[in-house]
């Protein structure tokens, strides 16, 4: 749900960035923050511990131009990649405009990004929301690996709505910015 600044004339969207443990969500926002100018961009907190590279979210505001005169501005957040972490994932999806599936392509990975998923799913429910009417890209990334399931069975198992897709290697930044984009650009349309 945006949040609209008439003071400042501003209007704020929230992205998630969801997926597996190690997926490369974390990967996602350091390219993109690293790639943007810095007076695009303000100051990407994270938050880490021993058992998880991102416990709470990577924040990142990034202004991208104007809607009817108003500035706007992403906000980019992951959640941990561990279900066991779910009442902060749960918390992490209040009020978001846009989300990122991250599926590692790993073959070893599969039934991870399936659980993950459903995990989604449940999440959403609790908000009340549905992943067919939130602006929604799967990202398969990895895709640079020797041992990666085909797009096709990744397809059947964890995108029955056919949301829109992009294949990446983020630690590349491959298929990084296509994938902010096309997210950027589903949530603008809705507005």
């Amino acid at each position: 749900m945006s949040v609209i600044n008439y003071a400042s004339r501003e209007i704020t969207f929230k992205i998630v960035y969801y997926g597996t443990g190690l997926g490369g969500k974390t990967t996602n926002l350091k390219v993109i923050y690293n790639k943007i100018n810095p007076e695009q961009k303000g100051k990407m907190i994270s938050l880490a511990t021993e058992m998880d590279r991102t416990l709470f979210f990577d924040f990142l505001p990034m202004d991208i131009g104007s809607v009817k005169g108003f500035k706007t501005r992403f906000q980019l957040y992951t959640v941990p990649g561990q279900i066991y972490y779910n009442a902060s994932r749960k918390l992490i999806l209040k009020g978001v405009d846009g989300i990122v599936f991250v599926a590692d392509s790993q073959i070893e990975r599969f039934e991870d990004n399936i659980e993950s998923v459903d995990n989604l799913m449940e999440n959403l429910e609790e908000h009340n929301l549905n992943i067919e009417e939130i602006p929604t890209v799967m990202q398969y990334n990895k895709r640079d690996l020797p041992n990666i399931s085909p797009i096709t069975e990744l397809e059947d198992a964890i995108n029955p709505w056919g949301i829109p897709y992009t294949e990446a290697v983020a630690i590349q930044a491959i298929g990084v910015f296509e994938t902010l984009k096309s997210v950027s650009k589903m949530v603008l349309q809705s507005l």
